[in-house]
């Protein structure tokens, strides 16, 4: 009798401190969870950490109740500059939940701790993979990456163009410049000044003239880069940049400006001291 009248306190207490505990996970279950959603919605909206808000997954539904725990700015990602849509991230559970999906998902990532075996990973996985596909990250960025690929040809080809034309209007600017002062050269060769000292003349001005034009054009872009990137960052809500004019290419468009400074000078002194000091005077 003792023994039974143990055993039914032992379970009374049992069942007592349960209840909390029943209690405790049911006000978990209820309460709303919480979300995180990016800073353009949380502008747009007007919303902040803390709010209240209800989900759900077709509009008109009653949804589930939420919490705004957390607003992220999202990466500069050129795949999503142009899309107006916003972001909102959940729980795992949540979100099958409220899509009503059991253990479905469209895409997952998996991370090896050694770059090295991502191969061997890869060629695991799909060995043993039934009704899905394992694929690099590289690749699956390449494959979305198609139409900025186009862009970059499309702007390299640009920039030849640009190249080309400007190195023949450079070159027609400096056999003006060189054709109006037939005199002058006309009067150093007749005091005895070398052809070569004559050309090396014009090499140098050439040269000074492509250095100023550089940097004056690296100056423009740079003001143009900011204008650029304030207009469009400002427009997409992003913080990606848009025009960057970096050492690199001005190093680059700095020699390649001398490149042509000099030939186009050294061609045009060369056509011009061929001839001889008293056809270059008009005689």
């Amino acid at each position: 009798m003792k023994a039974f009248l143990s055993l039914v306190v032992a379970i009374a207490l049992g069942l007592a401190s349960a209840a909390p505990l029943a209690a405790q996970r049911s006000a978990q279950r209820s309460a709303p969870r919480g979300i995180a959603i990016d800073a353009r919605m949380a502008e747009d909206l007007g919303l902040a950490v803390g709010a209240q808000v209800r989900i759900s997954a077709k509009p008109g539904e009653p949804g589930d109740s939420a919490t705004i725990a957390a607003i992220y700015e999202r990466k500069a990602d050129p795949a999503e500059v142009a899309r107006r849509e916003y972001r909102v991230r959940l729980h795992l559970d949540q979100l099958q939940q409220l899509m009503e999906l059991d253990d479905r998902v469209d895409r997952f990532a998996v991370g090896t701790r050694d770059g090295k075996s991502v191969d061997s990973a890869l060629a695991r996985i799909n060995h043993v993979a039934f009704g899905f596909r394992a694929h690099k990250s590289r690749d699956v960025a390449v494959q979305s990456s198609r139409t900025f690929r186009v862009v970059e040809r499309f702007h390299t080809a640009i920039g030849i163009i640009t190249v080309v034309a400007s190195a023949v209007f450079l070159l027609c600017l400096l056999l003006l410049s060189v054709e109006e002062r037939r005199r002058d050269i006309a009067a150093l060769r007749l005091m005895g000044i070398s052809r070569a000292t004559v050309v090396r003349a014009i090499v140098i001005e050439a040269a000074i003239v492509s250095l100023i034009g550089s940097v004056l054009g690296a100056g423009v872009g740079w003001i143009a880069s900011l204008l650029v990137n304030a207009h469009f960052q400002q427009l997409y809500r992003t913080p990606l940049v848009f025009a960057l004019l970096t050492p690199q290419i001005f190093a680059f468009a700095t020699g390649l400006s001398l490149i042509l400074g000099i030939g186009s000078g050294a061609a045009a002194g060369w056509r011009l001291v061929k001839s001889s000091p008293l056809s270059l005077m008009g005689r």
